[in-house]
């Protein structure tokens, strides 16, 4: 099983698959989207904000959303993405999974943290010796094909996460949004999942090139969370950038959604 290559976690993507994960067919007004089976978050349903990405494109094409979800995203199964006066509709077997509106500013950018306090953060990855979904696509590690981001607390900035991510070859947009995801759910100390998210892309992504991920707790009030999550090169430069609302599950995650 592949591993974060070098001290303290520089991440390498595994070899892709040749499918882009979602299909689309305009049917009228609809279209049909399938998320892929092999980017699971939970066993049996799609990576928050991979799902999110998928939903973003089918409803607004390029343009900048704002997605939530409502239901666990299902995995190999027709979404329905639907449009509407000052939202899109998305529908799997009939249940509203999620819905996706244009955003009205963009999300605020998370100052970065350098390489070396990313690879020393990713050392303190919690989800190595305890992951909710340790066969999640992007910070899972129970799998040959995933990212396997190590979002790791940094010291003297509480309620911070990093980690360096070195994609092994070209990504989609999709891809980039799941690896803005999951660090946001580990700047807090307890079990959550994504609720809403929009991100934007600020700059291309380089395979084989490191990129710092940044994520920080803006604030939890009762079971709400909300983050912010960037990427960016080594020098700074900032690539894609995310806002995110979490929400803490109380005695923890159920198993197999």
């Amino acid at each position: 099983m592949p591993r974060p290559a070098g001290t303290g976690g520089a991440i390498c993507l595994p070899q892709q698959r040749s499918t882009i994960g979602f299909v689309t067919a305009g049917t009228g007004v609809t279209t049909i989207a399938v998320i892929d089976r092999t980017y699971n978050g939970p066993p049996n349903s799609a990576q928050g904000g991979y799902a999110c990405a998928v939903f973003a494109k089918a409803a607004l094409g390029h343009n900048a959303a704002a997605v939530t979800l409502l239901k666990p995203p299902p995995l190999d199964t027709p979404c329905e993405v639907t449009p509407g006066p000052k939202r899109a509709m998305v529908r799997a077997n009939g249940t509203l999974v999620a819905t996706v509106c244009p955003i009205g500013r963009e999300p605020d950018e998370v100052m970065p943290v350098n390489a070396d306090t990313a690879r020393q953060a990713a050392a303190g990855f919690r989800g190595r010796a305890d992951h909710p979904f340790p066969t999640c696509y992007v910070c899972g590690h129970d799998r040959v094909d995933g990212l396997h981001l190590t979002p790791g607390p940094v010291p003297d900035r509480p309620g911070t996460a990093a980690c360096l991510w070195t994609p092994r070859e070209p990504v989609t947009e999709e891809i980039v949004w799941g690896v803005l995801d999951c660090p946001g759910g580990w700047t807090y100390p307890e079990p959550a999942v994504l609720s809403r998210m929009c991100a934007v892309m600020a700059g291309p992504i380089r395979a084989g090139v490191p990129h710092v991920v940044t994520a920080v707790r803006r604030s939890s009030r009762d079971r709400t969370i909300t983050v912010g999550t960037s990427v960016h090169t080594t020098s700074g430069q900032l690539v894609a950038k995310a806002s995110a609302v979490w929400t803490a599950i109380p005695g923890g995650l159920p198993g197999g959604d």
